[in-house]
């Protein structure tokens, strides 16, 4: 699956302290190696400190919004 990030989405990555810059990056991979999410609903996945918010067209994932805790 290709991934695609919102702007704001990406300025959060890469506005993160390393640690959790990969963390994003593990839980992106993860949700770009799911075939079962195919429907264009709202999707969240959480990780120790992160989360994001996506959404599946086809083979692309749309990341909406990341997140961590500070």
């Amino acid at each position: 699956m290709r991934v695609e990030l919102l702007q704001q989405a990406a300025d959060v990555l890469f506005g993160v302290p390393d640690e959790t810059h990969e963390e994003i990056i593990a839980l992106i991979d993860a949700v770009s190696h799911d075939t079962t999410t195919q429907e264009a609903d709202l999707s969240a996945v959480f990780g120790q400190w992160c989360w994001l918010v996506y959404t599946v067209h086809g083979d692309v994932v749309e990341v909406l919004d990341v997140g961590c805790v500070r």
